[in-house]
């Protein structure tokens, strides 16, 4: 089973780029997410985020992830409706100002979730780790952790089916539609989720550390990561992008 964050190959330009250079980009266009304050600048860089994974051939995974956050944007504008009771009165307890800050809400959201997974999509974990540690000069141990985290989370999904399979073997109900009756089902999952996750966690610190953990360095990597033309000139796009998200 795929997950959202698993690499797609590919011999776009985005592909080829540096790893670190596909960082920058996800947290240029999260920064002028933030920073915009208007409709169509959002708009914008949602539309941006969209071609650049059309073009790169992961649009698909960015539409998987739409129907996770799309019912989460509509409760935070359904909060922000209720505590924002600024502007004209639309309708009941909506006002102005509440649509305004919540619809301006849910794009951010969208906003800043979804370069992230284009970024990842684009680049292979291993690379992304690498390129950190020499081009950002991250200490091995702090990449090493971030993409192992990132590598758990397809693999904790799967546990916690396993789980939940099991379970539904033995009577219980997942399929309520009651909210607050699946969070009662599912918070004790946790603890044996829990367990196999420390249990994991231990027998890959072994492994690592029996090949040599503690003694990688930046110039153990056999691959390296310079930046090209191309990489300078992304770079340049991105402070362009925070530029423009600043006075839109």
């Amino acid at each position: 089973m795929n997950s959202i964050i698993d690499y797609v190959p590919g011999d776009t330009l985005l592909h080829r780029l540096n790893p670190v250079t596909k960082l920058a980009l996800a947290a240029a266009i999260i920064v002028a997410t933030f920073l915009a304050d208007s409709y169509a600048a959002l708009l914008g860089l949602l539309a941006l985020t969209f071609a650049l994974a059309a073009y790169a051939g992961v649009a698909g995974r960015l539409a998987r992830l739409l129907k996770v956050l799309v019912p989460l944007g509509v409760v935070m504008l359904l909060l922000q409706l209720v505590f924002v009771r600024g502007g004209e009165v639309v309708w009941g307890f909506v006002t102005t100002e509440g649509l305004v800050s919540g619809s301006k809400v849910c794009l951010r959201l969208l906003g800043v979730a979804l370069p992230l997974i284009l970024a990842l999509s684009a680049t292979k974990l291993t690379d992304l780790a690498n390129a950190c540690v020499e081009v950002l000069h991250v200490p091995y141990r702090y990449a090493f952790t971030f993409t192992t985290a990132l590598r758990f989370v397809p693999v904790f999904s799967q546990e916690m089916s396993a789980i939940m399979e099991a379970q539904a073997a033995r009577g219980v109900e997942y399929d309520t539609r009651n909210p607050f009756r699946k969070l009662q089902l599912m918070l004790p999952l946790c603890v044996p989720l829990l367990v196999s996750s420390v249990g994991r966690t231990d027998a890959i610190a072994l492994a690592a550390e029996q090949r040599g953990f503690y003694l990688r360095t930046r110039e153990s990597s056999f691959k390296r990561y310079p930046l090209a033309t191309a990489d300078f000139a992304v770079l340049a796009c991105c402070a362009v992008l925070i530029a423009l998200g600043t006075v839109a």
